[in-house]
C-alpha cells in the first residue's frame, strides 16, 4: 500500500482570473488516499486521477494568469503529463506526489512573498533583450491616463505632477528608459504635428501597481513668467508638459519608444554601488532604480548588496519629489541607501553661497572618488545646465588628487561607469 498526502493548497486571488477564491481554497482538506499496487483500474486509482486533474487545472490557471511562478507552471505541465500518459500506478504515485509538492511550493512562493518576476530577463541581469523603439512617430502607442497628481507643496517653484499611464502590458520598458510623448494638435507656425518630447520613466517595468501594465512620468509644468506683464505668458508655455499636467483619467496619450540604454542599471554584480545625481524631475529614472532595488520583491532586489546613493537638487523643501518614498527606504535599508538634498534657497554651501547640486556632491568628493575607483556607477539626470558646474567641480577635485581629469573621465566612460541624460 502506498499513500499520497494531498496538500491543502491556498491560492492567491488575482482579479477574476481564478475560478475560486482564497476562502474557498482554504476548505480543501488534507487527505490520505491509499492505492493498491495490484489494482490498476480500481475506484481509488480513478480518484487519484480526478484529484490530479483538478490540481493540474488549478496550477495551470495560476501559471497562465500570473506567469510569475516557474514552479507552478512546471507543476501544471508535469501533472498533465502524468494524467495523460501514465500507465503505471506506481509512476502515478511517485511523480504525482512530487509534482503536487512542487506546485504547492510555487503557490506559497506567490502568495506569501508576492514575488514579481514575470517581466525579468533570464538571467534577470541580462540586457540583451532590452526593448528599444518598439513604437515610432508614425505609429505611436495610445496610452490611457490612470491618474494625474500634483506632488509638490504650495511653496514649490512651479508645479510637478506624477502621471500614471495604462499601457495594458503592450509597451514594455526597463528602468532608466524614456517614453516619447506626442502632444495633440499641430504647430502654429506650419500646421505640422508637434514633435516628440522625451520623458524619463519614473517607475519600474512593473509600474506603480506591480501589474506590469502601467508606467509613470514625473513632469514639471513649463511656464514663462513675463516680468512686464507680471504674469505667466500662455503663448510661451511648454506645449507637452502642460498637456500632460492637465490630463484627466481616461485621456489618451500618444507615445513612442521606449528610448535609450545609457541610463540602464547594470545588475550582474549585485555589490555594485550606484551614485545618482538629479535636479528636479531628473529624479524620474532613480525612482525606478530605488523601487527595483529596495521596494519590489524581484530577483534584483533579493540579490542587491551594494549601496545606492541619491543626490537631489531642488529650490526648497516644498519642491522635494517623492521624499516620503525615500524616507521609508532609508528607514528600512540604512546601510544600502543614502540620501542627500541640495536646497538652493534654504541651504548654504561651504563658501556661504547657495547650495547647488555640485556643492552637495563636492562635500563627499573623497568618498565618491573612492567608490568610482572601486567600480561604482555614477548617473546624472536633469536640466543640462547642471553639467558644467558638476564637471568643473569634479575637475578641481581630480587635480587636487593629482589626477588628470580628462584621462580619469575617459577611464570611467570606457568602463561604462559614467551615465548622463540631460535636457
Amino acid at each position: 500500500m502506498v499513500k499520497i498526502c494531498y496538500i491543502a493548497l491556498s491560492f492567491a486571488l488575482v482579479g477574476t482570473a481564478f475560478p475560486f477564491t482564497l476562502q474557498q481554497a482554504q476548505h480543501v482538506r488534507v487527505k490520505d488516499v491509499s492505492l493498491s499496487m495490484t489494482v490498476e483500474k480500481g475506484w481509488k486509482r480513478k480518484l487519484a486521477f480526478k484529484t490530479l486533474k483538478r490540481t493540474a487545472s488549478a496550477l495551470a490557471t495560476i501559471a497562465i494568469s500570473t506567469s510569475a511562478v516557474p514552479s507552478a507552471a512546471f507543476a501544471a505541465k508535469k501533472v498533465v503529463e502524468v494524467v495523460e500518459t501514465v500507465d503505471n500506478t506506481k509512476n502515478l504515485l511517485g511523480i504525482g506526489a512530487g509534482v503536487l509538492a512542487v506546485g504547492a511550493a510555487g503557490i506559497k512562493f506567490l502568495g506569501s512573498s508576492k514575488q514579481q518576476d514575470f517581466l525579468e530577463a533570464s538571467p534577470y541581469w541580462d540586457q540583451s533583450t532590452v526593448p528599444v523603439n518598439v513604437y515610432k512617430n508614425k505609429s505611436p502607442f495610445a496610452g490611457k491616463v490612470v491618474s494625474t497628481k500634483r506632488i509638490v507643496g504650495p511653496k514649490a517653484t512651479g508645479e510637478t505632477c506624477h502621471i500614471v499611464i495604462d499601457h495594458k502590458g503592450d509597451f514594455p520598458y526597463w528602468e532608466g528608459q524614456s517614453w516619447g510623448v506626442i502632444p495633440p494638435g499641430v504647430r502654429e507656425k506650419d500646421g505640422k504635428p508637434h514633435s516628440v518630447r522625451l520623458y524619463s520613466i519614473a517607475s519600474t517595468r512593473y509600474g506603480d501597481d506591480m501589474t506590469g501594465k502601467t508606467g509613470s512620468l514625473c513632469v514639471r509644468r513649463a511656464t514663462y513668467w513675463d516680468p512686464e506683464l507680471k504674469a505667466d505668458d500662455p503663448a510661451k508655455k511648454g506645449i507637452c508638459s502642460n498637456f500632460l499636467c492637465d490630463t484627466q483619467p481616461g485621456d489618451q496619450v500618444d507615445m513612442t519608444g521606449p528610448a535609450g540604454k545609457v541610463m540602464l542599471m547594470p545588475e550582474e554584480d549585485p555589490s555594485t554601488d550606484f551614485i545618482m545625481v538629479a535636479t528636479g524631475t531628473g529624479i524620474a529614472p532613480y525612482r525606478g532604480f530605488i523601487r527595483r532595488l529596495f521596494v519590489e520583491k524581484t530577483p534584483a532586489a533579493a540579490a542587491y548588496k551594494g549601496q545606492a546613493w541619491l543626490f537631489l537638487g531642488v529650490a526648497n523643501s516644498d519642491a522635494l519629489l517623492y521624499d516620503d518614498e525615500w524616507q521609508e527606504v532609508l528607514t528600512k535599508y540604512p546601510d544600502n541607501f543614502r540620501l542627500d538634498y541640495a536646497l538652493s534657497r534654504e541651504q548654504d554651501n561651504k563658501k556661504g553661497g547657495k547650495m547647488y547640486i555640485q556643492d552637495k556632491v563636492e562635500e563627499y568628493a573623497d568618498e565618491i572618488f573612492k567608490k568610482l575607483d572601486d567600480g561604482a556607477h555614477i548617473y546624472f539626470c536633469g536640466l543640462k545646465g547642471m553639467m558644467p558646474g558638476i564637471q568643473d567641480m569634479l575637475e578641481v577635485v581630480a587635480k587636487s588628487k593629482g589626477l588628470d581629469y580628462e584621462e580619469w573621465l575617459k577611464g570611467l566612460k570606457a568602463k561604462k561607469q559614467w551615465h548622463v541624460e540631460v535636457y
